[in-house]
């Protein structure tokens, strides 16, 4: 039974690893729905205090941006400081399920361990 148990517990692990792709944030759009791992460069960001939202430009500035990050005002509290202010000009993994959001790709952010940064200025 432990053996069985040890099989399932490994095999759902990588589903979980295995089921994210890594793809280019240009591509976005064109995996809409699905857990992907994507590495750029956030090149802005803003916080509309009303309703407590942040949102991140991912390669790109707005309106030109390939992906939103979202990160809502619960979850915000989680990071470090300002992300709009200490991830501009970073180069970061994210990792999330890509969402269409009135035309254009985004990802909610609801843990910190969604974002990495890779490399500074």
């Amino acid at each position: 039974m432990k053996k069985l148990a040890f099989i399932l517990l490994i095999g759902f692990a990588s589903v979980k690893t295995f089921g994210q792709t890594a793809i280019a944030a240009k591509d976005a759009a064109k995996h809409i729905g699905e857990e992907v791992t994507i590495t750029d460069k956030i090149y802005g960001g803003k916080f509309l205090a009303g309703p407590g939202l942040t949102l991140l430009d991912v390669g790109g500035s707005h309106p030109n941006e390939l992906l939103v990050l979202l990160i809502k005002g619960d979850d915000r509290k989680k990071f470090t400081g300002n992300p709009e202010e200490t991830l501009k000009g970073k180069a970061v993994t994210i990792t999330g399920k890509i969402i269409d959001y009135k035309g254009k790709p985004e990802i909610v952010i609801t843990e910190t361990a969604q974002i990495k940064v890779t490399e500074t200025k």
